[in-house]
């Protein structure tokens, strides 16, 4: 699927956490991108910026979750764009790293902060398609606040025998009865051999190298079988 302009109406932008926004935008043409691919808010030609879709292809709107702290002048300069402008130009239809419904394998989803948006999109598609499938998704941050979608996740794994939703933070409290720990870690002490799964994973790319290696030489991930844009880059 070769990438291509749409336009969108900007339909919301709404604080999910002091640092996460979710945007909402409605294709005044049609989506067409498969789950797991990303997008770019383009602000000019010479100005592209980044972002995993977080919404399933079939989904009336795109939905994107932008993490943007006071100096992050990359993501805030997309949210003053999309804020400024009730309609704005989008390139769909970016990344290599979706998911490939022509496999039968279980399937992992993980991810680290808003890395979320990649596998939720990935997750929700599941839901429609394959709601019998075996999806174990892990998702970590770095406290029980920032894990914003918690109850949309339970809902979702409540609904389907086979998916589960397995949170994970580095900061705990004496509520917290979850895993602690970074993400992958987690991943490892859950699966005791990668090598039958599927495993798809998003954060930082620093997390997304270290990951691919434990996961390898440690639990028998197979390189061809794990999916990550960042590993395009790393």
């Amino acid at each position: 699927m070769s990438a291509y302009q749409i336009n969108a109406e900007v339909v919301s932008i709404d604080a999910v956490t002091d640092y996460v926004k979710i945007v909402r935008l409605k294709p005044t043409e049609p989506a067409n991108f498969l789950a797991g691919q990303y997008l770019q808010v383009v602000l000019s030609e010479q100005d592209k910026r980044i972002f995993s879709i977080a919404s399933s292809p079939t989904a009336e709107y795109i939905e994107l979750h932008i993490g943007a702290g006071p100096d992050d002048a990359y993501p805030q300069g997309a949210l003053d764009h999309m804020a400024n402008n009730r309609h704005v130009t989008l390139e769909i239809g970016l990344g290599s790293a979706h998911l490939n419904l022509a496999s039968e394998r279980p399937i992992i989803l993980m991810a680290g902060g808003t890395g979320f948006s990649y596998v939720k999109s990935i997750a929700d598609y599941l839901a429609e398609t394959k709601p019998n499938h075996t999806v174990l998704l892990f998702w970590g941050a770095k406290n029980a606040q920032a894990l914003y979608a918690s109850d949309y996740l339970v809902e979702w794994a409540a609904k389907h025998p086979n998916f589960q939703f397995i949170p994970v933070v580095e900061e705990s409290d004496d509520n917290w009865t979850g895993k602690t720990g970074y993400v992958h870690h987690a991943v490892m002490e859950d699966i005791s051999s990668l090598e039958p799964y599927d495993v798809y994973l998003a954060g930082p790319f620093k997390m997304a190298g270290i990951a691919r290696e434990d996961f390898i030489n440690q639990k028998g991930a197979i390189k061809e079988q794990l999916f990550a844009d960042a590993f395009a880059f790393i």
